[in-house]
């Protein structure tokens, strides 16, 4: 089972107020575009929409009840009116949009409404989205989709202007934080988590990846360098850096904890202890934020985002780390 309305409730309000007053008042749109990071709930709230849609028993007028006939095959994806789309291979193709098409020109087959899920909606080829536009354009009665996208603005504004949009924003560290605890992850290590990923199943993985551990110790041995001199730096990076991260998005998940690192000292000094994230480095971050002052902490992160830009526009790797190590100890930020 998925979660309960009141659980989703709690991490997306305003989405959750917005459809709660819709099936209230009997004003369900034909076709709904649910945009956000990755685990923000874009999933889980379409089925639960679907759910109120199709449920026998509703609570209140608009929680399904979780346990009719419905609900139940929903939660195991097996109602027949109901049909996700997601991608094939790297794209949604027309011919699945066709199918879809085809499928709902034939009448339910156990009640008059159908609904259509397209999970990463902005994958859908150029012809696919042409065809699903006509199926918007002419919606059938009773039928309502949910298209799911991280990425608005790779979908047609022609599609965009036919569905209502509804913004998922990302998840409070705070509210991350309790999901990691009630899910087994150990207190002091669940901030440090929640700051990293709004996705819990992507949280829950780092938890017990021995390279995510491993990763902490190489960032935390490195800004310990890096307050020495530039040369023992220049080694860590040879020895322990380049040998561990090796593509771009484990570079940049390292640029990432070498921030919160800098954030943590800062938090220290501004008498934030609460919010520090590196829980176990605690005592001897306390010793290092003594030893520093809090422009150069801001100039010192200001390198880190800048050499975050620089990965992403392509620079090679080995050539940032080098240019940033050097800019952090001089405690200015990049030319």
């Amino acid at each position: 089972m998925g979660k309960t309305w009141d659980q989703l409730e709690e991490l997306q309000w305003t989405v959750l107020r917005m459809l709660k007053n819709s099936l209230l008042k009997n004003r369900v749109a034909h076709a709904y575009l649910f945009e956000g990071m990755r685990g923000t709930g874009k999933r889980e709230v379409s089925l639960l929409l679907t759910k109120a849609l199709f449920c026998e028993s509703l609570i209140d007028g608009y929680k399904p009840c979780e346990s009719c006939n419905n609900c139940r095959r929903i939660n195991n994806g097996n109602h027949p009116d109901i049909h996700l789309i997601e991608p094939e291979g790297l794209s949604i193709k027309v011919d699945q949009i066709r199918n879809l098409q085809a499928e709902f020109s034939k009448k339910g087959v156990e009640s008059s409404r159908k609904v259509y899920i397209i999970v990463h909606a902005d994958k859908m080829s150029v012809s696919a989205s042409n065809s699903l536009l006509k199926f918007l354009e002419e919606p059938s009665p009773g039928t309502v989709a949910f298209l799911l996208t991280e990425q608005l603005q790779q979908l047609l504004p022609t599609i965009l202007s036919r569905c209502q949009i509804l913004a998922f924003h990302p998840l409070a560290p705070q509210v991350m934080v309790k999901q990691l605890v009630e899910n087994g992850v150990e207190p002091v290590k669940a901030p440090l988590l929640a700051h990293l990923t709004n996705n819990l199943d992507e949280a829950l993985k780092l938890n017990v990846d021995e390279w995510f551990a491993q990763a902490q110790k190489i960032v935390v041995k490195l800004y310990e360098v890096l307050r020495k001199n530039p040369l023992e730096a220049m080694v860590t990076l040879q020895g322990d850096w380049f040998p561990h991260f090796k593509d771009k998005e484990q570079i940049q998940r390292g640029l990432d904890l070498l921030l919160l690192i800098f954030k943590d000292l800062l938090y220290i000094q501004l008498d934030k202890q609460e919010q520090i994230v590196f829980i176990e480095e605690s005592e001897r971050l306390k010793q290092f934020a003594l030893q520093t002052s809090g422009r150069r902490l801001s100039d010192q992160m200001s390198a880190i985002l800048d050499a975050k830009r620089k990965l992403q526009a392509n620079m090679n790797p080995q050539l940032m780390m080098e240019q940033l190590v050097l800019k952090i100890q001089e405690g200015s930020s990049f030319v």
